[in-house]
């Protein structure tokens, strides 16, 4: 498994970056797109890797978020073949919402109308290929999560966000199991948890995306690092929201195991 991050929040070598994510996975011969940025620009870096958007057999959206989704637009007008997999249950309804302040965060609106015919939503553990998975959220109580992170779903009435539209996308290797959740609101011991769980006997090798750890105190994310280290798991690749600071800290704590996300990177399982 070969994974090119089109787009994250630091680049190099003369790729753009901005706040968002975009991976681009090749797996057994296919080729997956996980998120589109917060905008077109995923496509250009990828046309300075030589990567073909054309390719792209299957398109999976993490969660339903505006970082992650606005660049859907954009690939759709490139590739004309790829499904583009949702959780059950996305729509254009989230918001960071504070007292009497709200901000918009979700999918662009008019999206999932526009592109219904190439949007499929997922329910359940799904596997969408051989060897290649996605799988919600199975831990209860996540909308406290949403709350203190002043994320709300606007669906009759406000509502905490409990990330049920959020989905880990995992795949299969002779190592064990590559998961990538691009913002783990959970958390991602909670990410990497679930995963065990849903599959039996596996090992749960790496966990790849931001770990939403930007606006957490440093004991926080030391706690947190602690519970990685606990799971046994062997990589952390992980950048976009999980912030300089926390992916710093986590580096100290769990030293060669966690690697930085960059525009460009490349990482082989």
């Amino acid at each position: 498994m070969k994974a090119t991050v089109l787009i994250d929040n630091i680049a190099d070598n003369g790729l753009l970056g901005e706040w968002g994510l975009s991976i681009y996975i090749e797996y057994n011969g296919k080729k997956f797109l996980l998120d589109t940025g917060a905008s077109g620009q995923f496509m250009g870096n990828a046309g300075k890797l030589h990567i073909n958007m054309k390719d792209v057999e299957y398109g999976i959206l993490s969660h339903a978020h505006y970082d992650h989704a606005d660049g859907m637009g954009s690939f759709f007008a490139e590739n004309e073949k790829a499904s583009f997999y949702l959780r059950e249950g996305s729509g254009e309804n989230c918001y960071k919402r504070n007292f009497f302040q709200k901000r918009y965060i979700g999918i662009k609106k008019g999206t999932l109308e526009r592109y219904k015919d190439r949007i499929v939503f997922a329910d359940g553990k799904r596997e969408i290929c051989p060897g290649v998975f996605l799988l919600p959220h199975s831990t209860k109580g996540l909308a406290a999560i949403g709350r203190r992170n002043h994320m709300y779903i606007k669906k009759r009435g406000w509502h905490p966000d409990d990330f049920s539209h959020e989905q880990s996308l995992i795949f299969d290797t002779e190592k064990g199991l590559a998961v990538f959740n691009s913002c783990c609101h959970a958390g991602a011991d909670t990410v990497i948890r679930e995963v065990a769980d849903a599959f039996p006997g596996k090992k749960v090798y790496a966990v790849t995306g931001g770990f939403h750890l930007h606006e957490r105190e440093d004991d926080e994310v030391r706690v947190l690092a602690e519970r990685i280290r606990k799971t046994g798991i062997e990589k952390i690749y992980t950048g976009h929201c999980t912030g300089g600071k926390a992916y710093r800290i986590l580096q100290e704590e769990l030293g060669d195991k966690a690697e930085q996300l960059y525009t460009g990177k490349v990482i082989e399982i």
